[in-house]
């Protein structure tokens, strides 16, 4: 197997056709000439996987990546110092397998031309929305991991959010872990701070169940663990707003 190829070999699926399949057709190509077989008698395995869980969790990594790359050239440039903390970050979440699978893969993708509105519209059309919730979470998650996310990537992961189909309120909530705001408690269980104290109830519920780590527990259970950050992030700002009014 060539570079890639426990990225590619696993049945991706929808990612292999439009504009993601361009984006990663040159990769695609290269696992399959490394991946002939030495002897005519001797078949190639195409089935192994870095991952377990659903074959739709390698279409799920392949679209982060891509993503990715777009928001490391939000301003124009791409350090040294972005790519490493990628490294690490890909490192802590997945293990050093996926590290070194991801860095090569994500090199070749910076070197393209991402058309952003129709990977997005790809990835809208063939990802459930709380996978693509948990997308947008990884995103900022990541934008956060050197420094506080900068105006430049703030742009353009609003405009991710947008185009695969975020509401505004999802946007608004998923920002406010990430980004200071005035009122960012409120903004993250999507209420006003003049909610009544039984809003502010139902609306913690509501964001509880809709950021439940089950809901991507087919993606895998690193993944998994990771929207448990979401998860958490809701549970302590409903905490903190109760502190602050004296709710029971």
């Amino acid at each position: 197997m060539g570079k890639y190829s426990k990225w590619l070999s696993g049945g991706i699926g929808w990612a292999l056709f439009g504009p993601i399949g361009a984006l990663i057709g040159f990769a695609l190509a290269s696992l399959l000439d490394s991946d002939a077989p030495d002897e005519p008698d001797k078949q190639p395995s195409r089935r192994r996987t870095v991952y377990t869980g659903r074959t739709s969790r390698n279409s799920f990594m392949i679209s982060l990546l891509v993503l990715i790359s777009a928001v490391l050239k939000a301003d124009g440039k791409v350090m040294r110092s972005e790519l490493n903390f990628v490294k690490l970050y890909f490192q802590q979440k997945f293990g050093p397998e996926a590290e070194r699978e991801a860095l090569l893969l994500l090199r070749d993708l910076l070197k393209q031309q991402v058309q952003l509105g129709a990977i997005c519209a790809q990835i809208a059309q063939n990802i459930n929305y709380s996978s693509r919730l948990q997308l947008l979470h990884m995103l900022y998650d990541l934008a956060k991991a050197d420094a506080p996310v900068n105006a430049d990537e703030q742009r353009v992961i609003a405009m991710i959010a947008a185009m695969i189909g975020i509401t505004p309120a999802d946007q608004s909530s998923i920002k406010a872990m990430f980004v200071t705001e005035t009122n960012q408690d409120y903004k993250i269980l999507e209420i006003s701070p003049d909610a009544t104290n039984d809003e502010v109830k139902r609306a913690y519920r509501k964001m509880a169940m809709k950021y439940h780590p089950d809901k991507v527990s087919h993606l895998g259970e690193d993944i998994r663990l990771q929207a448990e950050q979401k998860f958490k992030t809701v549970a302590q700002a409903y905490e903190r707003i109760k502190s602050t009014r004296g709710m029971a």
